[in-house]
């Protein structure tokens, strides 16, 4: 059997508009690096299409063999295990289809550069008479119940924070994870620096983003004397899409493996022991493609509000208790998902 090879971007999902529109043209723009192959995408959870849906148009225009990749930055639940399972369990039910999967974005010195070029933009537009010793650098992450995607978000910061030279890094969370934003620039503003900078290292805007600039507004009212500003996030910048398209051809290259060394689901990571080896399968089939925007078609028990500075929900927007999630052992940390509980 002759092959054809497909693609096939595997995106979050989200219920803001604005993100989906934005990981539709980010779809493109890794279309238009890679003429050779058709380009489809779909979401995990929330938006249409799903991610069976683009994995069908593919099928049905003759392809064989399928190279998708997780649209997202780091690999934790999402991308280590939920993704997969939808992905395996399509393939099941099709004879003579194979899905390669590729690896997230991951550390990478084109992210870097993106990266750097977003923060760049956002020092072009204020006082030049700040010097960059004097200003200190926050870089935000979506924050994971996996402590080897945190961890690479310190990393990002660090590299980002040395390459552009900075006085000083601190890294916080969205959500899950801790400091999360706000008990973070609290800190940080405590240090004295003239200026800060927050960077939400994120791909796409949303919910999330939204209230990472919140909380900045909210710490910056409060503290006058300092300039604070807001970078923009990563979004559709040309190095990302590059990125994206390298990791497409990784799998062809057999080079597309995923960092598995630090991961809590086969090794033992500290503090996360007992979470080698749990069962490989999504969480999301309630949520595909239940579309954008609409509160009252969300309105169900499981609150996927993604409420990550509300409340003790894991890195998916669920509770605990939703889909038996194992339990994120800082949940009730002082500087976590707790801190913000009394502002919901």
């Amino acid at each position: 059997m002759t092959e054809k090879i497909g693609v096939m971007v595997c995106g979050h999902g989200s219920r803001d508009e604005g993100a989906v529109t934005q990981f539709a043209a980010v779809a493109k723009g890794i279309a238009a690096r890679l003429p050779q192959y058709e380009v489809d995408s779909g979401f995990l959870e929330f938006a249409t299409p799903i991610i069976r849906t683009g994995l069908d148009n593919l099928v049905e225009s003759g392809h064989n063999h399928i190279l998708a990749v997780p649209g997202m930055l780091f690999a934790a639940g999402h991308a280590k295990n939920d993704i997969p399972s939808v992905l395996n369990a399509y393939a099941a039910t099709k004879e003579n289809l194979k899905i390669s999967y590729g690896r997230e974005l991951g550390i990478d010195l084109k992210m870097i550069r993106a990266a750097g070029e977003r923060i760049k933009e956002a020092l072009a537009t204020t006082d030049a008479g700040i010097p960059m010793h004097e200003t200190m650098l926050v870089v935000v992450g979506r924050g994971a119940s996996d402590p080897d995607a945190n961890s690479n978000v310190s990393k990002v910061m660090r590299m980002l924070w040395e390459g552009l030279g900075f006085g000083w890094g601190e890294t916080v969370y969205s959500g899950v994870t801790f400091p999360l934003v706000e008990p973070g620039l609290e800190h940080a503003v405590k240090l004295g620096y003239k200026r800060i900078v927050v960077f939400p290292y994120f791909l796409f805007t949303g919910i999330l983003v939204n209230r990472i600039y919140d909380y900045t507004d909210k710490v910056a009212a409060k503290n006058p004397d300092i300039e604070f500003i807001k970078a923009p996030y990563l979004n559709d910048h040309p190095l990302v899409l590059d990125c994206f398209a390298e990791r497409v051809q990784e799998i062809l290259d057999g080079t597309n493996n995923m960092n598995c060394g630090l991961c809590k689901y086969r090794e033992q990571a500290l503090g996360f022991e007992d979470e080698v080896g749990l069962v490989q399968e999504s969480h999301h089939h309630h949520v595909e493609g239940i579309g954008t925007g609409d509160a009252e078609a969300h309105s169900h028990d499981h609150s996927h509000e993604h409420n990550h500075e509300h409340d003790h929900k894991d890195d998916h927007g669920h509770s605990h208790d939703d889909h038996h999630h194992h339990p994120y052992p800082h949940a009730d940390h002082p500087l976590g998902p707790v801190t913000m509980k009394d502002d919901g």
